[in-house]
């Protein structure tokens, strides 16, 4: 009985007023999220949850709920560039790990959305963080592509999902060759002959050489050969990623985005000339494997500088549970600029590489990752300087919406810091 008390409160505390309101957050340092300078004194005023304007000399609307955010400072809220959010309680525990198709036998037509859960803890802890949107990738599954992954917000509602199907997700370097039975030859070349069933497929086949996909696996894939649906690799190797850009010639109408990629300075000026974006771990500097020999936390000031779209995500980096450490590694690459030949970002790049370039990279920028007129209220206001460990929001907006700051490690803190004599209180009494 305790445990369903505890389960109802739960799905209480995920309840959120339907209709937003008209909001004023006056006086804060403003942070546009598009990589220009922060604005004193600026306002942002949000209307049935979408930015009407952001700004100095903004008028704030009669009747709107005013915040002072005066002496604060005002951002877009965090766009996590890469993670699995949602999928996994317990990572070693499968029965709370949805991460991947499993034993399925499907790979591309995999579908994450379904398996994204709002009652998850980390989706709370993460937003009390400001962190807003994440992009949610399946993890490896049976083979090459892993299948199709989300945008996902943390807002406490039931509904996490922003939008479905935004891409699809497969594995390249030394993950890939495991998956294609130990070669990167063979990575390399299954690679290219399930495209060609995919093309197949389209075709009208309706049976395939090679047997590699199912045909819901094939017509999936439709998407990603077309152009419609990004297809995002996570590789970290210079060579694998020359051997991937060579592949792109011959698929120009893929829209590939790296994922990783901590060797991609090797190769930036062909990334920069290919167009092809990356969304990098940000201080990959130790070889963890082969394929990462070349690592270095100037990894991302270096691609930068070459005119590669870079953004910050956390790929295999605690990626279902701890997306709050995203400001902390922009910071890190701020202040790598203060190292003598070590390449780092300027603060407002560091801010736009969590914020507008993740959303403009995965092909949402038109709604999130910046306060502009038309885009989603997600707004956070902090206390300090939000690229600093010591910050923390005091009031973040999802859709134009506050949402609560409180998680369940803050209660379980708050109820066991001061230990008194007698029983404890029991795990699910609330």
């Amino acid at each position: 009985m305790k445990r369903l008390l505890f389960v109802a409160a739960a799905i209480a505390s995920l309840a959120s007023p339907a209709v937003a309101e008209t909001i004023a957050i006056t006086g804060g340092k403003l942070v546009i999220g598009d990589g220009s300078a922060p604005i004193d004194g600026g306002t942002v005023v949000i209307r049935d949850g979408t930015v009407v304007a952001a700004g100095q000399g903004v008028a704030v609307p009669a009747g709107a709920r005013t915040i002072d955010a005066s002496g604060k400072w005002v951002t877009p809220g965090i766009f996590a560039g890469f993670s699995r959010l949602g999928l996994s309680e317990v990572d070693a525990v499968d029965g709370t790990n949805d991460k991947s198709g499993g034993r399925s036998g499907f790979s591309a037509a995999i579908d994450v959305a379904p398996a994204i859960d709002p009652f998850r803890s980390p989706i709370a802890v993460n937003r009390s963080a400001g962190v807003t949107r994440a992009v949610v990738a399946p993890d490896d599954g049976a083979g090459i592509f892993a299948g199709q992954g989300a945008i996902a917000d943390l807002g406490a509602d039931t509904d996490p999902i922003a939008k479905p199907r935004a891409f699809q997700f497969a594995q390249f370097g030394e993950a890939g060759a495991a998956a294609a039975g130990g070669s990167r030859s063979g990575n390399f070349l299954q690679f290219r002959a399930m495209l060609r069933e995919a093309q197949d497929h389209v075709s009208g086949s309706d049976a395939f050489d090679d047997g590699l996909l199912k045909k819901e696996d094939a017509r999936v894939l439709q998407a990603v050969l077309r152009g419609e649906q990004r297809l995002l690799i996570h590789v970290e190797g210079a060579n694998d990623m020359l051997r991937l850009l060579e592949l792109k010639r011959d698929y120009p109408a893929i829209r590939m985005v790296f994922v990783g990629a901590s060797e991609g300075w090797r190769v930036a000026s062909q990334l920069a000339q290919a167009g092809v974006p990356v969304i990098a771990s940000a201080l990959n500097d130790l070889p963890a494997t082969f394929e990462m020999l070349g690592a270095t936390q100037s990894n991302i000031g270096r691609m930068k500088d070459a005119g590669v779209k870079v953004a910050i995500g956390m790929i295999n980096d605690r990626d279902s549970h701890q997306l709050r450490y995203t400001t902390q590694y922009a910071g890190n690459l701020v202040s790598l600029q203060r190292v003598p030949r070590a390449s780092g970002l300027t603060w407002d790049e560091a801010f736009a590489a969590i914020s507008s370039v993740p959303a403009d990279i995965i092909g949402v920028g038109d709604r999130y990752g910046a306060l502009k007129a038309g885009k989603a209220g997600d707004v956070v206001v902090w206390d300090g300087d939000p690229l600093d460990l010591y910050s923390a929001p005091t009031h973040v907006l999802i859709d134009g919406i506050e949402q609560p700051l409180g998680n369940r490690q803050d209660r379980l803190r708050d109820r066991y810091r001061t230990p008194q004599e007698g029983a404890l209180p029991k795990a699910y009494q609330h």
